[in-house]
Protein backbone atom coordinates (compact mmCIF):
# COMPACT_ATOMS: atom_id res chain seq x y z
CA UNK A 1 0.00 0.00 0.00
CA UNK A 2 1.37 3.00 -0.98
CA UNK A 3 2.17 5.07 2.27
CA UNK A 4 0.09 8.24 1.66
CA UNK A 5 -2.93 6.09 0.69
CA UNK A 6 -6.02 7.33 3.07
CA UNK A 7 -6.63 4.13 4.53
CA UNK A 8 -5.26 0.25 4.17
CA UNK A 9 -6.73 -3.16 4.94
CA UNK A 10 -5.06 -6.35 4.60
CA UNK A 11 -6.76 -9.67 4.63
CA UNK A 12 -4.40 -12.59 6.35
CA UNK A 13 -5.45 -16.22 7.79
CA UNK A 14 -4.41 -17.30 11.15
CA UNK A 15 -5.22 -20.70 12.50
CA UNK A 16 -6.19 -21.27 16.43
CA UNK A 17 -5.27 -24.42 18.18
CA UNK A 18 -6.13 -25.51 21.68
CA UNK A 19 -2.99 -26.40 23.89
CA UNK A 20 -3.11 -29.00 26.36
CA UNK A 21 -3.21 -26.11 29.12
CA UNK A 22 -6.20 -24.51 28.19
CA UNK A 23 -4.57 -21.98 26.29
CA UNK A 24 -4.57 -20.91 22.41
CA UNK A 25 -1.41 -20.83 20.24
CA UNK A 26 -2.07 -18.70 16.81
CA UNK A 27 -0.44 -20.60 13.84
CA UNK A 28 0.04 -19.64 10.09
CA UNK A 29 2.54 -18.08 7.19
CA UNK A 30 2.32 -15.01 8.89
CA UNK A 31 2.12 -15.47 12.44
CA UNK A 32 5.77 -15.18 14.26
CA UNK A 33 7.61 -15.85 17.38
CA UNK A 34 7.47 -18.62 19.70
CA UNK A 35 4.23 -20.21 21.47
CA UNK A 36 2.75 -17.56 23.72
CA UNK A 37 4.95 -15.17 22.27
CA UNK A 38 2.77 -15.04 18.72
CA UNK A 39 2.71 -11.70 16.75
CA UNK A 40 1.82 -10.41 12.72
CA UNK A 41 4.61 -7.96 11.11
CA UNK A 42 3.24 -4.84 9.68
CA UNK A 43 6.30 -3.65 7.21
CA UNK A 44 7.13 -0.09 6.44
CA UNK A 45 9.44 0.29 2.87
CA UNK A 46 10.53 1.60 -0.37
CA UNK A 47 9.50 -0.26 -3.49
CA UNK A 48 12.50 0.32 -5.93
CA UNK A 49 11.86 0.51 -10.04
CA UNK A 50 12.58 -3.05 -10.13
CA UNK A 51 10.08 -4.25 -7.68
CA UNK A 52 12.49 -5.13 -4.87
CA UNK A 53 11.53 -4.31 -1.44
CA UNK A 54 13.29 -2.21 0.92
CA UNK A 55 12.50 -2.52 4.73
CA UNK A 56 12.80 0.58 7.06
CA UNK A 57 10.76 0.01 9.80
CA UNK A 58 8.34 -2.63 11.07
CA UNK A 59 5.76 -2.50 14.36
CA UNK A 60 4.49 -5.69 15.86
CA UNK A 61 0.95 -6.90 16.34
CA UNK A 62 1.15 -9.06 19.49
CA UNK A 63 -1.67 -11.51 19.32
CA UNK A 64 -1.24 -12.93 23.40
CA UNK A 65 -2.48 -8.99 24.27
CA UNK A 66 -5.81 -9.79 22.53
CA UNK A 67 -8.41 -10.85 24.60
CA UNK A 68 -9.16 -14.24 25.28
CA UNK A 69 -13.07 -13.43 25.19
CA UNK A 70 -12.72 -12.18 21.77
CA UNK A 71 -10.61 -14.41 20.46
CA UNK A 72 -13.09 -17.35 21.58
CA UNK A 73 -15.96 -15.39 20.42
CA UNK A 74 -14.40 -14.72 16.99
CA UNK A 75 -13.95 -18.95 16.69
CA UNK A 76 -17.40 -19.77 18.27
CA UNK A 77 -19.36 -17.61 15.75
CA UNK A 78 -16.59 -18.09 12.86
CA UNK A 79 -16.23 -14.41 12.17
CA UNK A 80 -12.97 -12.62 11.64
CA UNK A 81 -10.84 -10.69 14.00
CA UNK A 82 -9.99 -6.97 13.19
CA UNK A 83 -7.21 -4.89 14.13
CA UNK A 84 -7.82 -1.23 13.47
CA UNK A 85 -4.14 0.47 13.73
CA UNK A 86 -3.43 4.24 14.37
CA UNK A 87 -0.78 3.78 11.37
CA UNK A 88 1.17 7.45 12.48
CA UNK A 89 2.85 7.38 15.80
CA UNK A 90 2.31 10.81 17.94
CA UNK A 91 5.41 12.30 15.33
CA UNK A 92 3.34 11.64 12.24
CA UNK A 93 6.23 8.61 11.42
CA UNK A 94 5.37 5.13 10.85
CA UNK A 95 4.49 3.39 13.58
CA UNK A 96 7.07 0.91 15.06
CA UNK A 97 7.77 -1.64 17.82
CA UNK A 98 5.09 -3.28 19.79
CA UNK A 99 1.67 -1.88 18.98
CA UNK A 100 -0.49 -1.78 22.01
CA UNK A 101 -4.00 -0.01 23.07
CA UNK A 102 -5.08 2.53 22.23
CA UNK A 103 -2.71 2.47 19.18
CA UNK A 104 -4.33 -0.87 18.48
CA UNK A 105 -8.28 -2.33 18.94
CA UNK A 106 -9.09 -5.22 18.46
CA UNK A 107 -12.68 -6.18 17.62
CA UNK A 108 -14.97 -8.96 15.89
CA UNK A 109 -15.56 -8.67 11.83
Amino acid sequence: MPGDAASARWVLEVKLSQLDDGQVDFKGSAVHGKRGERFLYLTWGNLSDDSGFEMFRRAKLMLNRIDVALVEAAESQQRPLVARVQLSDDLGTPRCARVDPPAVEWSLG
